[in-house]
């Protein structure tokens, strides 16, 4: 791509730190279970308009853009349909789109990888004294239509949501409590299925509410169930995602357990943070490359 890094505030990129040494402090202290609120300076940065995000979409493989309607319920069966544009017409009418976007795997392209790596680079000392290495970094970029809503899903990773233009706010629900995701449910996405969950309406009032603004960040925990309302005016949104070991093991663990299940046992969840899901995550991962063993 022809994009390059540019400057942020005026100030070259690695001039300063994106995150204030008291983001730094309060995201150690509580880093990886709890969801909580940060503030970051990445404000104007010319990767990160409209133009930029329209042309990254276009050069994208076509496995990493998704783009759906807005105009969605919280909870959806399966993928929602598209609305009929491209995923540049999309963007950069995203005022009028009544869409939202996403972007996956902008480190793909180099200038963006540049970015994701000054961002987690602030963080990986926190990160790797509390879950050890850290694994597979990605960024997504969220574009976003006023009052778009994004259903209600969970994701593997440990994520950080910066919220760059506009406004939303996302309800985060506990990581690990099977009353908001099931056990099955989350064997059945460790095993090839959707992110996308059942929603109930008994489930409104017991999520945490975030609204966030530009200058906005979020830690979302992995596997946390999550929706997210856009505000009245476009929004843009970059999340810098992670994985662990632990969280590796989790995943592993739950399609060990899927696989256990499939053979009429009902096994255990795995454990939260700072529990270790080795032992069954080690059994998958053994099973997985046997010849002739039937993993379904």
């Amino acid at each position: 791509m022809s994009h390059h890094v540019g400057t942020l505030k005026g100030r070259s990129v690695g001039a300063r730190q994106i995150f204030p040494a008291r983001s730094r402090a309060y995201f150690a202290s509580t880093y990886p279970e709890g969801a909580h609120t940060l503030v970051h300076d990445l404000i104007e940065h010319p990767l990160l308009e409209l133009e930029a995000l329209a042309s990254l979409g276009e050069w994208l493989p076509e496995g990493n853009v998704e783009y759906n309607r807005g105009n969605l319920p919280i909870g959806v069966d399966g993928k929602p349909g598209g609305n009929g544009m491209t995923i540049g017409e999309t963007i950069r009418n995203i005022n009028s789109a009544d869409s939202w976007a996403v972007l996956k795997n902008i480190e793909r392209s180099a200038p963006y990888s540049a970015l994701l790596d000054e961002l987690l680079g602030e963080l990986r000392e926190v990160i790797e004294k509390a879950t050890g290495r850290m694994m597979t970094p990605q960024g997504f970029i969220f574009v976003s239509s006023p009052n778009a809503v994004t259903p209600y899903h969970f994701d593997p990773e440990h994520n950080i949501l910066l919220q760059l233009q506009g406004t939303k706010t996302m309800t985060v629900f506990p990581a690990g409590n099977s009353v908001f995701a099931g056990d099955e449910v989350h064997e059945a996405y460790h095993t090839g299925g959707g992110r996308e969950l059942a929603w109930k309406e008994e489930f409104a009032d017991q999520g945490i509410n975030f609204p966030l603004e530009p200058g906005d960040a979020l830690y979302v925990p992995v596997m946390a169930p999550h929706y997210v309302r856009n505000g009245p005016v476009p929004s843009i949104s970059l999340s810098i995602t992670w994985r662990s070991d632990w969280s590796y093991a989790e995943a592993d663990a739950r399609a060990f357990n899927a696989f256990l299940r499939r053979r009429g046992l009902t096994p255990k969840p795995p454990k939260r943070w700072p529990k270790q899901n080795n032992a069954k995550a080690y059994a998958w991962r053994v099973l997985r490359r046997l010849p002739g063993v039937d993993k379904n």
